[in-house]
């Protein structure tokens, strides 16, 4: 008869613990390397406040101030980017305030932008002609409809720029964009 003992083979040999090992490692590795490629690459998601209301930023992200906009001479139009980062012009009134409304620079007709001509009171497109008035309605086309606009606030000094969403005020009707 048998009196020794058996001996149970250990439950992870030495070549699974040196793969797993050597596994975790390389998992580390680039789960560390690949995670500021991915931050790079996923635009960061934008604040917004009541209404779906984003901060006016300038060309490179940062948040303008209304104060920069409202030292601007009376009448003038300044650029900024808007809603989901589109250019949008702020209209400073006779009495140094920001209008309410906001005119997003994107010709209807195939999506140019373009400049103010302060010299015609209009927003002329260059590509294909298409004029607009101070308020975004078409004077002459080709472009088949106003321009989209959007509701724009000042709170202390943060201009809030966000969707319009009531009756478009020129046209009297559902606003196309909605």
């Amino acid at each position: 008869m048998d009196t020794s003992i058996p001996i149970e083979s250990p439950s992870l040999s030495r070549r699974q613990l040196l793969n797993f090992i050597t596994g975790a490692t390389v998992a580390a590795t680039a789960g560390a390397a690949l995670y500021p490629a991915g931050k790079f690459f996923i635009a960061p998601g934008e604040k917004t406040g009541a209404g779906g209301a984003i901060l006016a930023k300038d060309i490179l992200g940062k948040q303008i101030p209304a104060s920069q906009i409202l030292a601007e001479p009376p009448q003038s139009r300044a650029l900024v980017a808007g809603l989901a980062g589109e250019p949008t012009y702020l209209i400073v009134k006779e009495d140094r305030t920001l209008d309410h409304i906001g005119l997003v620079d994107n010709c209807t007709h195939l999506g140019c932008t373009f400049p103010w001509n302060a010299l015609d009171q209009q927003f002329q497109c260059p590509c294909h002609g298409s004029r607009y008035a101070p308020d975004g309605a078409v004077v002459r086309g080709p472009a088949p409809l106003p321009l989209k606009i959007v509701q724009v606030a000042v709170i202390d000094n943060s201009i809030l720029i966000s969707p319009w969403t009531e009756t478009d005020p020129r046209t009297g009707k559902k606003p196309w964009w909605v």
